[in-house]
């Protein structure tokens, strides 16, 4: 299989980047300035600030002649690209370079690509840099000459480059050019429309604050991809704030609007909200479409409201709008991912009778839940037939069939669909390496685990907490605590944050390997590091503690949870009652399971079982009967362990027919009796004498497939050489050396026996 591995991914992968729309750490330009020297200077601010008072281009006035250029001069100046031209050199030699080529734009205004063309050339000089002013003129005649694409990128490159004066924006600089050109206000939704495109967001919304004041309002197009994008990044309540902003602005809404904020609202689980929304949409005038209905069907699904989805699916057929492939793939998720699968087919089959197609998300939905029912057979007739009707499975489809075949430990079928994914072209993400890496370390092969890590690495997924956790768990299982530690200190490294259930996994482990020191240090990280410890971390140190025959270590640790608030569960006493018991402290231990009653616990099977366990081994045979009919008085279904201990007691105080009779109850209930239980009733029927009795359940209990332990054997073996019978005693012998049962059986010396 590690070949098999090395194999599969040895193969060099492309490196996949995410790129994201919305910065997490946005630099604003609005009020703002980059204080780079190399893309602002003071002298370019200057020249900025005296090219606003002594040209303001809010006036209608321009210059017909300056510095010997007048207009025609300079428009065939730059048409015949003659930038040697001593007058043009002067310009650019004089320290208000600048301003002079912000007059040349303004002065080109009538002809768009020259001015492009002359800006584009005097950018590219050295030492030079145009004002921001410079870029909003051009900007203006550019969308004046409806060169719409050339000024959006011209905007783009002005807001970018955040070359805006202190205490302006670029709102305010192309309000204040505005007059350069004919007057016309579809530049500012150009801006509007650049800074959400840039994921300018927050900027964005005070741009479309300021154009409100000013009256000069975005399109509803614009609007709408802000309040799409707003919706996508979670940036709290700003979606319905700029939807409510949208309203008060008078902006024209449609039923697009309206679907992006129900759709928000959903994915938040704000299910009151998007219900009151879609009746608003309905009193304004707007008929809700299917996007509308399969987002509400979504919603309510994903939230485990089946009927209302229903509900939703019949006011679709009586608002005349006819159910898509969308609409039943959503009913037919939310309807198999809450275990009524009936249903689902149901909606499948009035899906094909709609005369609709299952697609790829139709199959794949099925495929996930009978894996994850367990029903892997049934998935893969699926994928079968996915294939037969010329559907091409995707990753989803992939992941969830990797991860049932390592469940049901078909870990080589898993590596095949991981072959097969890889050939089809689609790259593994982070999800399916998981799902496979925790597979593995599941059926305890890590070292084909850390190939499949490797590999992940090589081909550039970044691994998540969920993988990180696969392989500690798997080296924990393993037995190699030191390389779960290892992987613990990587993952703080990298600033992953660790949760309960990772630290809880190390902690498990380190008390298996009875290392409690560090148990306990782990237990102080976990404090510092501001993770609220919980009932199951104290719970597993304290059964921990008992099984290193701690004590009085455990019973501290008791004190300091209760100190801390923290309440005992079931599953804490269950620990605390048995390893008091294994220490012998079963009046202590009594004393707790009375406790329990006073803080609202009531003792659970796995309780009462400590609790009879306990006590049977410890010569408390009658208390423990009178638990044992107290469990099945209140109704309790006693399992195997509770009847094994009674078992085991009654045979030791020579109740070989009560014990018989637990025997017979335990099969009528169809308890299937296991090596603790035989082991019991053959060591109990040899000592009372009943040999052949004995002989018979040993037979039995190889006819139900119950492997005998050495303790087993030598019980009878013993029995058979006390009553001077050695034929039986070598025969059993012989039998179970033929059985292949006990390895090495002739080695064994049995006390007391010449041979």
């Amino acid at each position: 299989m590690l070949i098999f591995l090395r194999g599969l991914f040895g193969i060099g992968r492309r490196h996949s980047h995410r790129l994201t729309a919305f910065s997490h750490n946005p630099n604003h330009i609005f009020n703002t300035c980059s204080s780079s020297p190399s893309l602002v200077s003071p002298l370019i601010w200057l020249s900025s600030f005296i090219c606003l008072i002594r040209f303001p281009f809010v006036s209608s006035r321009h210059f017909h002649n300056f510095g010997g250029f007048d207009k025609d001069s300079i428009r065939e100046t730059v048409r015949e690209q003659r930038w040697d031209d001593f007058r043009i050199v002067s310009f650019f030699d004089s320290a208000l370079a600048p301003i002079w080529a912000s007059r040349i734009l303004v002065e080109l205004r009538q002809d768009a690509r020259l001015a492009l063309r002359f800006f584009e050339w005097a950018k590219g000089r050295v030492g030079f840099q145009h004002t921001s002013e410079a870029y909003c003129i051009l900007v203006h005649i550019l969308f004046c000459a409806r060169f719409y694409s050339d000024a959006n990128a011209v905007l783009k490159e002005l807001i970018s480059s955040r070359r805006v004066l202190p205490g302006w924006d670029v709102f305010d600089l192309l309000w204040a050019t505005r007059n350069v050109c004919i007057p016309g206000f579809g530049v500012f939704d150009a801006l509007f429309s650049a800074l959400i495109e840039l994921g300018m967001l927050e900027e964005a919304n005070e741009c479309f604050l300021k154009m409100k004041k000013c009256r000069v309002f975005p399109k509803p197009r614009s609007c709408n991809a802000l309040l799409h994008k707003l919706s996508k990044v979670g940036r709290g309540d700003l979606p319905m704030k700029f939807f409510k902003d949208m309203g008060a602005a008078g902006i024209k809404m449609s039923v697009f609007t309206y679907n992006i904020m129900i759709d928000y609202l959903c994915k938040e689980g704000d299910l009151e909200m998007a219900r009151s929304l879609f009746t608003q949409m309905k009193e304004v005038g707007f008929t809700p479409d299917i996007v509308t209905y399969n987002t509400l069907i979504d919603g309510h699904g994903k939230l485990g409201l089946l009927d209302e989805c229903v509900y939703i699916l019949e006011q679709l057929k009586d608002a005349d709008c006819d159910p898509d492939v969308v609409t039943y793939n959503a009913l037919i998720n939310c309807f198999c991912k809450f275990e009524r699968m009936p249903k689902a087919f149901e909606f499948l089959h009035e899906l094909k009778a709609n005369g609709l197609k299952p697609n790829v998300v139709t199959y794949s939905t099925f495929i996930d839940a009978f894996c994850k029912e367990g029903m892997l057979q049934e998935a893969i007739k699926f994928f079968v037939d996915m294939r037969r009707v010329a559907l091409t499975p995707n990753e989803f489809t992939y992941t969830a069939l990797i991860d049932a075949n390592c469940k049901a430990g078909n870990l080589a079928e898993a590596l095949k669909l991981v072959k097969e994914l890889s050939q089809a072209g689609i790259n593994l993400n982070v999800v399916t390496y998981t799902t496979l890496l925790d597979g593995l370390c599941e059926g305890g092969k890590m070292k084909e685990a850390e190939e499949v890590f490797r590999a992940m690495l090589k081909a550039g997924v970044a691994p998540n907490e969920q993988t990180y956790t696969a392989l500690v768990h798997g080296f924990i299982k393993a037995k190699k605590t030191e390389y779960a530690m290892d992987i613990l200190k990587e993952m703080k490294e990298k600033g992953i944050k660790l949760d309960l259930l990772l630290y809880g996994t190390i902690l498990w482990g380190l008390c298996n390997e009875k290392r409690h020191e560090e148990a306990r240090l782990l237990i102080g990280e976990i404090k510092e590091s501001g993770v609220k410890t919980n009932t199951v971390i104290y719970t597993t140190l304290i059964d921990g503690y008992f099984k290193a025959g701690q004590g009085a270590e455990a019973l501290n640790l008791l004190e300091e949870m209760l100190d801390l608030g923290l309440i005992p569960t079931e599953v804490t006493y269950c620990a605390l009652i048995d390893g008091l018991c294994k220490s012998g402290l079963v009046q202590e231990a009594m004393h707790h399971f009375g406790r329990m009653p006073e803080i609202g616990l009531q003792p659970n099977i796995a309780v009462y079982t400590a609790l009879v366990d306990g006590m049977c081994k410890n010569n408390c045979f009658e208390g423990a009967k009178k638990l044992f009919e107290e469990m099945l008085n209140k109704g309790m279904i006693p399992d195997k362990i509770a009847y094994t201990a009674l078992i085991d007691g009654n045979m030791k105080h020579g109740n070989l027919q009560e014990a018989l009779n637990l025997r017979d109850r335990m099969i009528e209930i169809g308890m299937e009796l296991d090596l603790q239980a035989y082991t019991a009733l053959i060591w109990g029927l040899s000592h009372c004498g009943q040999v052949q009795e004995a002989r018979n359940l040993l037979h039995e209990m190889i006819e139900n497939g119950v492997l005998p332990d050495e303790v087993v054997y030598m019980c009878l073996i013993k029995k058979y050489y006390a009553l001077g019978e050695v034929d039986e005693a070598l025969e059993l012998q012989n039998e179970m050396a033929k059985r292949g049962l006990i390895p090495g059986l002739v080695d064994h010396a049995v006390p007391g026996v010449q041979t």
